[in-house]
């Protein structure tokens, strides 16, 4: 009798059991009014406390990470280093209420020695005044100084230590530090902040330091000067350079083709490091001046319709018509050129011997660059290092060197038996690459051009 009782109260207990498992089994909206449903998809739902706390040994989110960016009035004479990625931006230590002082973090996947190299290399082109530049026990460490503003490059040796949010690679500190005169836009170097349209700091086409105001130079007029001496230019310290290089600028500034950037400039610094788009906007105007009664010898500059090839050269960029130029005719590795990975110009970065001659043989030759080997190159110029030279710059290596006494090598750096194919290339050297154009004899130089 009494498990006959016990019954019904066994069966109403596995109905409920049973309709429990079915709704849980069944889509929620189908239950979503039951009070289990409403359990099952709490027990569902990620514990808020392993969203609120970060994962061990990586930084708290923040509304502001993956979008770090320069300070407005960051001041646009200061290089970045092409390719690195900005981490943070903080007051740098020792500031005070009279002058700005910022130091921003930097991390890039190359070594410490080409940050270096890049620094000390750029901050000279572009007339700071180095104050330290050596290594030490924590890393390598660039002080200048520059209208009375300083930076300081630290770079230490330890890479900090890869995460899944930052890769391999080394981290360095950019800390500036001026005056509130010269921070308020007063110095022409600031200056160009409100009022030059090239892309500034925080922009993503920016990648090194802008031109300084007024150096607005336009590749339309140096490249074709009505006559020779139409554009002459007289600098003061021509007597710098290398005896060997002398005659070769002056036959060029005497064309007006050597713009540096500045109108008002007596001062050609030959020794200086020349950048890539001077020697981009150099290389335009004086093959355009000496061939200027050849027409299809011509480079043909870029308009302001065209597409810009390079993201980090727009359209307003004062060099813009040269580069594009270049790029249009094939004659530097663009996306044009079949190159996909190359989509930026890097305007501002030291021009190396490599590149002075990648850029110039196709112009020389104006053909097809004969295929090389490093075999090649090492048995005809006797270079030691031919294997550290880059693939595409081999074919215009060997092209070259069938110049014979006109080679752009020789007349830039007479025998050797280093190419140093990263070393930077000064403005003299450059210069003397750009003084003759031509291929075995069948050419024209700057002198010539003078004489015509």
């Amino acid at each position: 009798m009494n498990s006959v009782d016990r019954s019904p109260v066994l069966v109403s207990k596995k109905s409920l059991v049973l309709a429990g498992l079915v709704c849980a089994l069944l889509p929620l909206a189908s239950c979503a009014n039951t009070p289990f449903a409403e359990q099952f998809e709490r027990s569902l739902a990620a514990d808020p406390r392993l969203t609120d706390t970060p994962t061990a040994g990586q930084p708290s989110p923040s509304p502001t990470d993956g979008a770090t960016q320069l300070p407005a009035d960051f001041p646009s004479d200061i290089p970045r280093y092409p390719g690195a990625e900005l981490i943070e931006v903080t007051p740098a230590e020792g500031g005070d209420s009279a002058s700005t002082s910022v130091q921003s973090r930097w991390r890039t996947a190359d070594s410490i020695e080409q940050v270096q190299q890049f620094y000390r290399d750029i901050l000279q082109s572009n007339d700071w005044r180095i104050l330290e530049s050596s290594p030490s026990p924590d890393g390598a460490t660039i002080a200048a100084e520059r209208n009375g503003a300083r930076l300081t490059v630290s770079i230490p040796t330890t890479p900090p230590p890869a995460t899944s949010a930052l890769p391999s690679g080394i981290e360095f500190l950019l800390s500036y530090e001026a005056s509130s005169t010269t921070a308020s836009g007063t110095s022409e170097n600031t200056g160009a902040i409100a009022t030059n349209p090239v892309p500034q700091p925080g922009d993503p086409n920016f990648i090194g330091p802008l031109p300084q105001s007024g150096a607005t130079p336009q590749p339309t007029q140096s490249a074709q000067p009505s006559s020779p001496t139409a554009a002459a230019q007289t600098f003061s310290d021509i007597s710098q350079a290398p005896e060997e290089l002398r005659s070769y600028i002056e036959d060029l500034a005497k064309l007006g083709v050597l713009s540096t950037g500045s109108n008002s400039s007596q001062e050609f610094k030959p020794n200086a490091i020349a950048t890539r788009r001077e020697y981009a906007r150099w290389l335009v105007a004086a093959n355009n001046t000496i061939y200027r009664d050849r027409p299809a010898q011509k480079i043909r500059l870029g308009v302001s319709s065209d597409e810009p090839v390079f993201r980090d050269v727009p359209r307003n960029d004062p060099d813009f018509a040269a580069i594009q130029g270049l790029a249009e005719a094939g004659l530097i590795p663009s996306p044009l050129s079949g190159d996909a990975t190359t989509t930026t110009f890097r305007p501002d970065a030291p021009l190396t011997r490599e590149t002075l001659i990648l850029w110039k043989a196709p112009v020389d030759v104006r053909q097809s660059l004969p295929n090389a080997t490093v075999q090649a190159v090492q048995e005809t110029w006797g270079f030691q290092d031919a294997n550290r030279i880059d693939a595409r710059a081999l074919r215009a290596v060997l092209a070259d060197f069938q110049n014979g006494d006109l080679s752009n090598i020789r007349r830039a750096f007479g025998y050797t038996t280093l190419f140093q194919p990263k070393k930077s290339v000064t403005r003299a050297e450059a210069a003397a690459v750009l003084w003759y154009f031509g291929s075995q004899g069948d050419g024209l130089s700057a002198k010539d051009a003078l004489v015509e």
